[in-house]
């Protein structure tokens, strides 16, 4: 056997040891973690797997939070998972190595079980709005995770037992769907209060305030109806833009 014949059998076996170990892991979390998870479905009167996910981040509370139910219907509310890790200040990231967990509109939309940091799920960071804001010659980076373990550097860090879950939640959730869960992450929980705190700190900064205004719609109509509001991007300014959820009369016309 030549030595380019030994290096690529070599290589295989990595491989084929990596695939294995991360089916390995995921297959573990389901072991450990389905019971738990279809009885936090079940507490929430929501049937398992769900028509529709959502879960929502706030950067000052350090929560994350897992809505579920029907797919044209209000939402409940399925486990509140705390961070215990998240780098950065209050504010949307605008560079790569800013350190900052995003502020926006995104998605789940990619599933790492090969993570170091147990397992992942990625946010799909950068979005139109990012990019819109984006300086010239100043990369945005990108790589932005939903994790286990406990440090950050840009993600948001639940520890292990709880990314199993939400990792197992949203992999069952897209295998019936089909689609992605929506993640939309705050500076804080966007009430009168909380906004005029953060227009507060952000003193003269005119550019911050107004995005932190264009994300409370969404925060507000959510509260208001259990349900997920639609979002888009303006082209020309980078605004979000957000409309109610889309109905089951409005799915008719």
């Amino acid at each position: 056997m030549t030595h380019a014949s030994s290096m690529l059998l070599a290589c295989c076996a990595l491989l084929l040891s990596m695939t294995a170990s991360a089916g390995d892991r995921v297959a573990t979390a389901r072991k450990q973690r389905m019971r738990a998870v279809t009885a936090l479905f079940a507490k929430a009167g929501v049937p398992w797997p769900p028509e529709q996910l959502y879960v929502r981040a706030f950067k000052h509370e350090r929560e994350l939070e897992v809505w579920a139910g029907p797919a044209r219907g209000p939402l409940a509310k399925v486990k509140t998972y705390p961070f215990c890790a998240a780098s950065g200040e209050l504010g949307p990231k605008r560079r790569q190595g800013d350190l900052q967990v995003p502020e926006g509109f995104y998605t789940l939309d990619l599933f790492n079980p090969w993570s170091s940091y147990h397992l992942s799920i990625r946010v799909s960071y950068p979005n139109a709005a990012d990019r819109h804001h984006q300086r010239a010659g100043v990369p945005l980076g990108g790589d932005i995770f939903v994790h286990g373990d406990c440090v950050s550097i840009g993600c948001i860090a639940i520890q292990d037992a709880p990314i199993e879950e939400l990792y197992l939640m949203t992999l069952d959730t897209r295998a019936k769907t089909k689609r992605d869960t929506p993640i939309h992450i705050f500076p804080r929980r966007l009430t009168a209060q909380g906004l005029a705190k953060l227009e507060e700190r952000a003193g003269r900064d005119a550019d911050l305030v107004a995005f932190w205004r264009s994300l409370q719609p969404a925060y507000q109509q959510f509260e208001e109806s259990r349900r997920v509001p639609r979002t888009r991007v303006d082209a020309k300014t980078g605004a979000y833009v957000v409309s109610p959820a889309q109905g089951p009369r409005d799915a008719r016309r």
